[in-house]
């Protein structure tokens, strides 16, 4: 008995020891159907969780069959939660304009619509700045062939969608999807 008290001891001191290193940050990223966004974001080392939900619009409490309309300012949205001691912020956002296209205004593969935009919620100033970097980085490498069209604008609200949207493509796995990551490298210099 109290061999097991102290292997319990520790285990619960480890784990409290494990949560005082994290430090745990939030993004709001629309790039697109969330559906792929999510799943692919939620595998990204770092990632401590992902929600699926609505952001940049007007209605207050959004649900998809109204963001699906286009016609009440939302982007489909993902909330992503990381451990900033192992993601920076702007690596994540180097994966976030690989996987969809931040080129195409209002639109992601055969989606279309306001609601399928590309845009980044920043919380904070640093955010901003590091976003309006990184999109900088993208278009000088040249990699997507046109400019980026991708917001950046101040979070406001995410509204969570339906529980059966939340991680979809996991549950559903030959869902649809027209996210996938591309071997850009916006970082490496050109000769």
């Amino acid at each position: 008995m109290k061999k097991l008290l102290i292997i319990l001891f520790l285990v619960a001191n480890n784990i409290y020891a494990n949560e005082r290193n994290r430090s745990i940050e939030t993004a709001y990223l629309a790039g697109g159907c969330y559906w792929g966004l999510e799943e692919l974001m939620r595998k990204l080392p770092g990632v401590t969780s992902t929600k699926v939900g609505f952001s940049g619009g007007q209605l207050k409490n959004a649900t998809y069959l109204e963001v699906s309309t286009g016609r009440t300012g939302h982007a489909e949205s993902i909330e992503v939660k990381y451990d900033g001691k192992i993601l920076e912020y702007k690596d994540l956002l180097l994966y976030f304009f690989k996987i969809h296209d931040p080129t195409t205004i209002n639109q992601q593969g055969n989606d279309k619509g306001t609601q399928y935009r590309s845009a980044v919620f920043y919380v904070s100033e640093q955010q901003k700045e590091i976003a309006q970097n990184i999109i900088g980085i993208v278009d000088q490498s040249k990699l997507w062939g046109s400019r980026v069209v991708t917001e950046v604008v101040p979070f406001s609200d995410f509204y969570l969608a339906k529980e059966s949207h939340q991680k979809y493509l996991k549950k559903n796995p030959k869902g649809y999807s027209c996210h996938f990551e591309r071997k850009f490298d916006f970082l490496k210099k050109k000769n």
